[in-house]
């Protein structure tokens, strides 16, 4: 008879399974999920690193170079944090195969982290290699790394669950694109990835402030660099709680098998 040791790996086993293909998903295709980013977070560091950042300062006692990489870094982690999760799941649900997971005994918050941890991995691997590239441009002060690191898994996290849930109510591959154009992307632009928002004239600095990427692209850079528009702990707190919500509506959804048996 199993131990009980043994019992819990086997009811583990489909957790680890799901963990591993989604992690092989991604990595098989690296050309396509990893390099395409980085390339485009290269680019970004050129124009401002190389360019601009030393010839401008929105940070005083920083050059511009310094205040937009940690924006760079988050926003890698993000996008492809989305991507991971939102792809992997929709292709499931148009090729059919979604149909084989319900039935495997994988509990909804178990579902849930496989495709989670897949793209958190994909998500910091990305914010890593940003990093390191950008050591060629300028250099970071790291006031506070293990925040910064919290703060970068929070927003992985966070993006992991809203791109669930993006290809949950996705109808087509056009649909699942629009979350990313039109509204991933301009909330990243206006959370102030490339200005601080304490330099817009009023009503733009108070309607920024609604921006919830403002949050995150916020909390990170204060960890890195020690200043910030608003408090770490405000930042982490309003991140937090929507990752949170994030993952009880993600939970509810797969729970309820939600478009996911048609």
């Amino acid at each position: 008879m199993p131990t009980d040791q043994g019992r819990r790996y086997y009811a583990w086993l489909p957790f680890i399974t799901l963990l591993r293909k989604e992690i092989l998903r991604f990595w098989r295709v690296a050309s396509q999920t990893l390099l395409p980013p980085i390339i485009t977070a290269l680019l970004y560091l050129f124009v401002f690193g190389a360019t601009l950042g030393e010839r401008l300062s929105v940070l005083e006692g920083f050059s511009y170079a310094q205040f937009v990489i940690p924006g760079l870094i988050l926003m890698g982690v993000i996008n492809n944090s989305f991507a991971n999760t939102s792809s992997s799941l929709f292709m499931s649900r148009y090729l059919g195969g979604i149909v084989d997971l319900l039935v495997t005994p994988v509990s909804p918050p178990q579902f849930i982290m496989a495709y989670t941890l897949a793209a958190m991995l994909r998500g910091m691997l990305i914010g890593s290699v940003v990093w390191m590239l950008s050591t060629l441009f300028a250099g970071l002060p790291w006031q506070s790394p293990l925040l910064a690191i919290l703060m970068a898994l929070l927003a992985s996290f966070l993006f992991a669950q809203f791109g669930l849930i993006a290809a949950i109510f996705a109808h087509n591959f056009d649909t699942l694109s629009m979350y990313s154009n039109f509204l991933i992307l301009p909330l990243i632009y206006l959370g102030g990835v490339f200005y601080p928002i304490s330099i817009l004239p009023e009503p733009w600095e108070k309607l920024s402030c609604l921006n919830p990427l403002f949050y995150l692209i916020d909390g990170f850079r204060h960890a890195i660099l020690g200043v910030g528009d608003t408090s770490f702990l405000l930042a982490f707190g309003v991140s937090g709680t929507i990752a949170l919500g994030l993952f009880c509506w993600a939970a509810w959804l797969i729970g309820k098998g939600h478009r996911l048996r048609t």
